[in-house]
C-alpha cells in the first residue's frame, strides 16, 4: 500500500495503479490535418470549467463521429485525470486542440470553409434548423456565462434547445450531446 501511495502521489488508488501514455494535444492546424473527410465536424468549448463536462463531451464526440474538440489553454478545464476518467477512454481517441484565443481559432476555421454554430437562448434558431450538412463547428459556452461576446461575434448563427419546464438550461455536456447527435443524424440522412 505504501508503494502505491508513493507511485500515485497519495491519490486514491483502491490498491490498483497503472502507468498510461500522455494524451497529446494538437495545434489547430494539426487538428485540421487529421480531419476524416471534407465535411469536418468539430466541437469548440468556450470556458467549460468542469473536467467531468469535458470528459463527457469527449465521450460523446467519439460516439457521434466528431473530428475533434477545441479547448482553450487558459480559463477552462484541461485533460486532467478527472476529465480522462469521465471520457471513458475517448480522451485517447478524440484529437484535442488547445488554442490560446478561441475567437481567432474560429476565424481561422471560417476562413477554411467552416460554419460556426453557437449555442445561446437569445436570438437563436431552433437547433433542428442548423446547417449541419456543411463543415461545422459547434461552440458550447461555459456552464454559467455561456459563450463570451468575442466568440459570439465569430458565430455565423446561434441555435437553442427548447425549454418547456421550469428549469431554463441543460448541463453543458448534455446540450453538447444533443447537438452532436443532431449533426450526426443530419449527415447520415443526407
Amino acid at each position: 500500500r505504501s508503494r502505491l501511495d508513493k507511485l500515485t502521489n497519495g491519490a486514491a488508488h483502491n490498491g490498483v495503479a497503472a502507468r498510461v501514455r500522455d494524451i497529446p494535444t494538437y495545434s489547430l492546424e494539426e487538428l485540421l490535418k487529421r480531419q476524416k473527410n471534407d465535411k469536418g465536424f468539430y466541437v469548440a468549448l468556450d470556458g467549460i470549467q468542469d473536467p467531468h463536462n469535458l470528459g463527457a463531451i469527449l465521450r460523446t464526440a467519439d460516439c457521434a463521429g466528431a473530428d475533434g474538440v477545441i479547448i482553450t489553454r487558459h480559463h477552462s478545464a484541461s485533460l486532467t485525470p478527472a476529465a480522462v476518467k469521465a471520457s471513458t477512454g475517448a480522451a485517447y481517441t478524440v484529437p484535442v486542440a488547445q488554442v490560446t484565443n478561441l475567437s481567432q481559432a474560429l476565424k481561422t476555421l471560417k476562413d477554411n470553409g467552416f460554419w460556426i454554430a453557437g449555442t445561446d437562448m437569445k436570438d437563436a434558431r431552433d437547433y433542428r434548423e442548423g446547417m449541419y450538412e456543411e463543415p461545422t463547428v459547434l461552440v458550447i459556452g461555459s456552464e454559467g456565462k455561456g459563450i463570451s461576446p468575442l466568440v459570439k461575434k465569430q458565430c455565423d448563427y446561434m441555435v437553442t434547445l427548447p425549454m418547456h419546464g421550469s428549469v431554463t438550461s441543460l448541463n453543458a455536456s448534455v446540450a453538447a450531446a444533443i447537438l452532436m447527435y443532431e449533426v450526426e443524424a443530419r449527415r447520415r440522412i443526407s
